[in-house]
């Protein structure tokens, strides 16, 4: 049987997925997250520690007799035993499935949602949109219909993975509300934050009540703050001498040597660059990214649109209405947004030159898509690049006049995600930002 020693900081949700292992399997595990035994920032520098773990990274385990891991996935499935990895091929495969889902599809976006309330790192609207979830709650959801647990008829590292994936969305940001399409899901979790052995590391888990915002204030606070440059000393002539040689001999110094690329660097700088297909348009004044920025970390109503309507260039620029075409083919709301969601994937190259709003509107089996694109120039952009034609002929397109009522109506509708919507007719169900 494994014993050893975990170091970790307290309250990391990547440790506890082996601390919930070995609470199942029964290793003897210590775990070393505070001062003097480990402390975050300072052991895991030392030449000791990286000469164990060269990456410096937490959690890490040192067994007993010697043997070390990192990466909490391999430490966990170390400290699993065979009913919690799969009693057979195929259900180790499954478990295999499932760890694999949670890194690639949970926690990346999970943590774009959650850190920015906690302050750890900036809000980004675009990643808090109910539209990039839907897909992968709806597949927990299906697939835990008729199950209890996600492998077998018993807990497995599959679940004990994915539980702690969604650890702090369940405690941040998903609401009632939000949850309530996805009650298998909520009754899954549940039912493995109150086994023993969950309990035994979590503790009693609250499930959020209001979806946690991101606070300004307590990321400005949790930022390293600069250092104030030295004061110059005041000296004569002769103290400023050997001053000006030292830093003769620094400039002497040879400049450190070029970072080497690696295969997929090296594939992409050797490829011809594409032509810009805007190159023919004059310069503009108006800044996309500027606005942008102020879209996604400021105020919508009270900072982004004023500036956008201050500094909009009406020649350089145009504003266009899309509507979807087929409204009847739209099905599950999930799938619809996942239309949008595809478009916006194939048109990453056109960021740069554009931004839009896009909206789902309706409910099941009975929605439609419409939106507000914006774009340099005062043409389609789509028809300047053939990588951009798969998706906008399913829409039809109209240009707006920028000094209409209507147009900035609707752009203040779209852009914020609220009003009435009269042209529509349904009520908004969710939207997406491409920017």
């Amino acid at each position: 049987m494994a014993a050893g020693t975990l170091y970790t900081y307290p309250e990391n949700w990547r440790a506890f997925k082996a601390q919930i292992a070995a609470q199942y399997s029964g290793a003897r595990l210590k775990v070393a997250s505070s001062s003097p035994a480990f402390t975050f920032g300072q052991t895991n520098r030392t030449p000791a520690f990286l000469n164990n773990f060269p990456l410096g990274k937490v959690p890490a385990y040192q067994g007993d007799d010697g043997f070390c891991l990192f990466e909490s996935n391999a430490i966990a499935h170390y400290l699993s035993n065979d009913a919690l990895r799969g009693a057979t091929p195929q259900a180790t495969a499954e478990v295999m499935q499932w760890v694999s889902f949670a890194d690639s599809e949970i926690i990346p976006p999970a943590s774009a949602w959650v850190f920015p309330t906690l302050g750890i790192m900036q809000f980004n609207k675009q990643v808090t949109t109910p539209c990039c979830w839907g897909t992968k709650l709806h597949i927990l959801n299906q697939h835990l219909n008729t199950r209890t647990f996600l492998v077998g008829e018993r807990v497995s590292l599959a679940d004990i993975t994915v539980v702690c994936s969604m650890l702090w969305l369940y405690k941040q940001v998903l609401e009632p509300s939000f949850r309530q399409p996805y009650s298998n899901v909520t009754r899954w979790f549940v039912t493995c934050v109150n086994q023993p052995q969950f309990k035994a590391v979590l503790g009693e888990v609250k499930l959020c009540e209001k979806m946690a915002q991101f606070d300004a204030k307590k990321f400005a606070e949790m930022q390293p703050k600069k250092e104030a440059p030295p004061k110059k000393e005041k000296g004569g002539k002769e103290a400023a001498k050997p001053q000006e040689k030292k830093e003769k001999k620094k400039e002497e110094k040879k400049p450190a040597p070029e970072e080497e690329m690696d295969d997929c660097d090296a594939v992409l700088a050797a490829e011809p660059k594409a032509k810009d297909p805007f190159a023919h348009l004059p310069k503009s004044a108006f800044v996309m990214d500027e606005f942008k920025r102020k879209y996604s970390n400021e105020d919508t109503l009270t900072v982004a649109l004023p500036h956008f309507w201050e500094n909009f260039d009406r020649e350089g620029y145009s504003i266009w209405y899309a509507v979807y075409k087929y409204p009847e083919e739209l099905t599950l709301t999930f799938k619809s947004c996942n239309l949008i969601t595809g478009m916006f994937q194939r048109l990453d190259k056109l960021r740069k030159n554009a931004f839009a709003s896009v909206i789902l509107f309706g409910t099941n089996n009975d929605s439609n898509i419409s939106g507000i694109w914006v774009f340099r120039g005062q043409e389609l952009a789509f028809t300047l690049c053939q990588d951009w034609q798969i998706d906008y002929e399913s829409y039809e397109w109209r240009k707006l006049d920028p000094n209409s009522e209507e147009c900035k109506t609707m752009v203040k509708e779209y852009f914020a995600w609220e009003g009435d919507f009269k042209h529509v007719g349904k009520a908004f169900n969710q939207g997406k930002i491409f920017k």
